[in-house]
């Protein structure tokens, strides 16, 4: 038998579905304008700082510019070089590589050092300052910590190795032990992903552990079947951020390696060769081209991040 399905009364004075009052929609405008008021100081420091400058950049991709003289239009010029051009693949490589290393270390350390100072009572607000610390260290002097400390004669990493009994290699110069010297040196500065892991951690229900002791559940089952998954949202930001920072990693290896008459091309990351192809052989239009290669991997390497975290990452009160 068919039902009919009667409409729900509207109230006397009430508007109608989907349809605002006349007073609420101005209400709605005049709301719109003042925050829009509000932020225009950003809106145009954003279009003129940001927006104009991108804009900019790919046009000077499109021509050959010198800084002094005025840009010459010559197309695709640049993009077909920078595909020929043997140390642009050199220094992809060394960025990846970096990348690839340091991104896992940073979080795998940042998580268990997260989880010390989560369980560190009292004493945690000394201790987060102190892994906060070496992020106030301008990386400039990081740069020149990576020399002393990893000095192949004179290093405190090689005299600690060699009161183990390990000869230590020459971290510095050679080619083979300059990357993972930099990987190193970058756990130095890891105090604001510790601060962001411990928060994520402090926000994880403690009935959700206490019930897993009750069933038995060993400290490695916690960590993996409840840890990981509830801050798997903060872990896979932090993934993003690391991994965009780590592709434009500069000033440290910069300064350690070509800051002065030596150079050790197993430390040209890319924006260090962006840089020198901008700022010392002035050739703005290539620097351009290799800017957007670089903003085009990081889109492509965060898409693919985004398609498997859809699998991998939890939200809170997300249906699936």
């Amino acid at each position: 038998m068919a039902t009919a399905t009667v409409p729900a009364a509207r109230r006397p004075g009430a508007p109608a579905s989907g349809r605002a009052r006349p007073g609420l929609r101005k209400q709605r405008r005049r709301n719109t304008l003042a925050a829009l008021l509000f932020i225009s100081p950003w809106i145009v420091g954003a279009l003129i700082f940001t927006v104009w400058p991108i804009l900019y950049s790919g046009y000077l991709s499109l021509t050959d510019y010198d800084v002094i003289n005025a840009p010459t239009f010559i197309g695709l010029d640049n993009y077909r070089q920078l595909v020929n051009d043997p140390k642009v693949a050199d220094a992809l490589w060394n960025t990846t590589f970096y990348t690839v290393l340091v991104v896992p270390l940073q979080i795998i350390f940042s998580l268990f050092l997260a989880m010390l100072l989560n369980e560190a009572g009292r004493a945690s607000g000394f201790f987060r300052t102190t892994f906060y610390l070496p992020n106030m260290t301008p990386p400039v002097a990081v740069g020149i910590l990576l020399l002393l400390l990893f000095n192949g004669e004179r290093g405190l990493i090689n005299k600690a190795l060699g009161w183990l009994g390990v000869n230590g290699p020459n971290w510095t110069t050679d080619p083979n032990w300059v990357k993972p010297a930099l990987v190193l040196m970058a756990l130095w500065s890891v105090g604001s992903t510790v601060i962001i892991l411990l928060a994520a951690l402090r926000n994880v229900p403690a009935e959700m552990y206490d019930s897993a002791k009750v069933d038995g559940a060993n400290f490695w089952q916690r960590t993996t079947k409840i840890t990981i998954p509830m801050i798997s949202g903060t872990i896979f930001f932090l993934v993003i951020v690391n991994t965009i920072a780590s592709f434009q990693t500069f000033t440290e290896a910069y300064t350690a390696f070509f800051g002065s008459n030596y150079s050790n091309d197993a430390a040209l990351f890319y924006a260090i060769y962006l840089f020198q192809q901008a700022f010392e052989f002035l050739h703005m239009g290539y620097a351009s081209a290799l800017a957007w290669l670089l903003f085009l991997i990081i889109m492509i390497i965060t898409g693919v991040q985004f398609i498997f975290s859809r699998r991998l990452v939890y939200y809170e009160g997300e249906q699936r």
